[in-house]
């Protein structure tokens, strides 16, 4: 049984950070990534990091984002840096369950690449 557990949301103020955590047990795939929802829009993909630590950004938020991992602790993180109100959204980590896949997609459409969610986290950045 594959569970995500997500923290570290809240407000920022504009040009703010905030980090979020998301840990993982039961999971035996090989992409996991950051996604988030604004009110009124899709689920986007944002960040993904594979179990080589190859990292992938939607453009142009990996000049503010940051995916890491920490394979000690099951944990990813989203580093989130000058924040601007568009950042608003809820923030999900997911993972997927097949470990034999070779590219970690973001885009609106990598939701669909995806298999385990977490609980989602606010951001609101004012």
């Amino acid at each position: 049984h594959v569970q995500l557990v997500e923290s570290g949301g809240g407000s920022a103020q504009a040009g703010g950070s905030l980090r979020l955590s998301c840990t993982a047990s039961g999971y035996s795939g090989y992409c996991m990534g950051w996604f988030r929802q604004a009110p009124g829009k899709e689920r986007e993909g944002i960040a993904s990091i594979d179990n080589d630590g190859i990292t992938a950004y939607l453009y142009p938020l990996n000049a503010r984002f940051t995916v890491s991992k920490d394979n000690a602790k099951n944990t990813i993180y989203l580093q989130m840096n000058n924040l601007d109100p568009e950042d608003t959204a809820v923030y999900y980590c997911a993972a997927d369950r097949d470990p034999k896949k070779k590219l970690c997609y973001t885009g609106a459409g990598a939701k669909y690449e995806y298999n385990y969610w977490g609980q989602g986290t606010q951001v609101t950045v004012s």
